[in-house]
């Protein structure tokens, strides 16, 4: 199963400001840029992130977030003045036509001049909840699988809002990052499945994870992460 081609409708960035909690900083709140971005291997022309030991990045140089998430947040939340543009989850870009069933670990997609390539799907943390002013909302993304995902950047290049996004190449077709999510945000430990992901050529963080898991049969602690 190949990816159809779909168009960059958006291409967001932010710099990186203090956010609610003291000391804090967070790039989440993006805003629409028009015209060709430079495309590093660090991200977009312009872009920042505010916690750079667990944001941004060679491994998350770009946040992908689907526009059709957006109606069924709508839903749960209401009308929320986050959802009523790209953004809300601070995303770089807004598109439809793929989601987390859809696209697979390590796919290459080529857009405006750069390669780029799925790295992982995004693990949510407190700074959602805060943002939305929702409690537990990180939680709340992690367990509906409506994450997004990050791309590394091959090579780089211009993109812009209009661009085309075009898969060149699907090296591993049955681990959508749909499926890879569910294993890491299970509850249960199944040794054969956690050696099955750790033959895949996993971003660090997910093997040191995976690897944890294997080794003492125990689930790690997901609180610091979603809570603060």
């Amino acid at each position: 199963m190949s990816l159809p081609t779909i168009r960059l409708d958006t291409l967001l960035t932010g710099p990186a400001q203090p956010f609610t909690r003291p000391g804090s900083q967070s790039a989440i709140d993006k805003q629409p840029r028009h015209g060709q971005l430079k495309l590093s291997t660090l991200g977009l022309s312009g872009d920042e992130q505010g916690d750079l030991r667990i944001h941004g990045g060679v491994e998350k140089a770009i946040h992908h977030y689907p526009l059709e998430h957006y109606a069924l947040w709508v839903d749960e939340l209401g009308a929320h003045p986050l959802l009523a543009q790209p953004g809300a989850f601070g995303e770089n870009f807004s598109t439809t036509g793929w989601s987390e069933h859809d696209v697979c670990l390590g796919d290459r997609i080529q857009v405006g001049t750069a390669l780029l390539e799925v790295s992982q799907g995004r693990m949510p943390c407190w700074k959602l909840s805060d943002r939305f002013a929702v409690p537990q909302l990180a939680l709340r993304v992690q367990q509906s699988g409506r994450t997004g995902w990050y791309y590394r950047v091959l090579e780089e290049g211009l993109v812009s809002a209009g661009d085309n996004l075009q898969m060149v190449e699907r090296p591993f077709a049955d681990w959508s990052l749909a499926r890879l999510s569910a294993v890491l945000f299970d509850k249960r430990v199944e040794p054969e499945l956690l050696r099955e992901c750790l033959a895949l050529p996993l971003v660090p963080s997910w093997r040191r994870t995976l690897e944890r898991r294997l080794e003492k049969g125990l689930i790690e602690d997901w609180a610091p992460r979603l809570q603060g």
